[in-house]
């Protein structure tokens, strides 16, 4: 079904994982993607082979979200080549593991300046254009890449769950100040999802398949969350099949946010 039919939309951190995930699923619904990527040119160029290759429209940008001069070249390649914007899916991110005792000062100021600040200037710079398509075509939509982290404790990961619970609240606020200009903002909240940066978690840990088996069954439905799945979900927040929901963090997490099951019976 073409939601998106005639949207433009970018994804930052669109090379691997979620983030390509995202850009092939708003393809595939109609729009036309921009796949932002920070370094792996390779990546964003599958990515977009992909896209093409289903008969779609796609663009790979290079721009780190950490550097505004290169989040400012990446919205004027974006106005260059489609003249408007519709959706911004802010995506990019950057994992941390350890307690607060694990992170020295520089490390943190890493990773929120990617996780958070990173929506900051690429909200910034996407604002005028959003304003456009509100005014030119209806709504225009923001969707956030959020986690389980931002309202559950998970241990080891105290900077991660920091820069996450920021950008929970930060989409809230957002939502509040752009509603009335017709811009809606929400987010996903992942629980523990099969990408890269888990599997290099995995391939690091003493027993790779132990822990596996510890991460599928912290989730209820008893497996890691799909990328394809966190897409489908950001694809919904940013169609105008959400044209009423905004402010919203939508949970794709197996139900470990909000179920507590008994303890399963021991096969026989």
């Amino acid at each position: 079904m073409s939601t998106l039919k005639d949207k433009v939309a970018i994804v930052t951190g669109a090379s691997k994982g979620i983030g390509a995930a995202i850009a092939v699923h708003l393809a595939a619904a109609g729009a036309a993607v921009i796949v932002n990527y920070a370094s792996s040119k390779e990546g964003a160029d599958r990515v977009v082979a992909e896209i093409r290759r289903q008969g779609g429209k796609a663009l790979a940008v290079q721009a780190n979200v950490a550097k505004q001069a290169d989040v400012e070249r990446l919205f004027s390649e974006t106005k260059k080549a489609f003249g408007r914007l519709d959706i911004v899916v802010n995506n990019a991110g950057i994992g941390a593991a350890g307690t607060v005792e694990d992170n020295d000062d520089a490390e943190w100021h890493r990773v929120l300046d990617v996780n958070v600040l990173g929506i900051v200037r690429t909200t910034r710079a996407a604002l005028p254009l959003l304003r456009q398509a509100a005014r030119e075509r209806g709504q225009a939509a923001i969707v956030n890449t959020c986690s389980i982290a931002a309202t559950a404790g998970l241990p080891q990961r105290a900077l991660y769950s920091a820069t996450k619970g920021a950008v929970y609240s930060l989409t809230l606020a957002m939502a509040a100040d752009h509603v009335a200009e017709g811009i809606r903002v929400n987010c996903v909240t992942p629980g523990t999802a099969d990408t890269p940066w888990v599997s290099r978690l995995l391939d690091a840990a003493p027993d790779p398949v132990a822990e596996r088996a510890a991460l599928d069954a912290r989730q209820p439905i008893g497996r890691l969350v799909s990328a394809g799945e966190v897409a489908a979900a950001i694809a919904y927040l940013a169609s105008p099949l959400a044209s009423a929901t905004t402010g919203m963090a939508l949970a794709v997490d197996g139900g470990m946010e909000g179920l507590r099951l008994r303890p399963r019976p021991a096969q026989p």
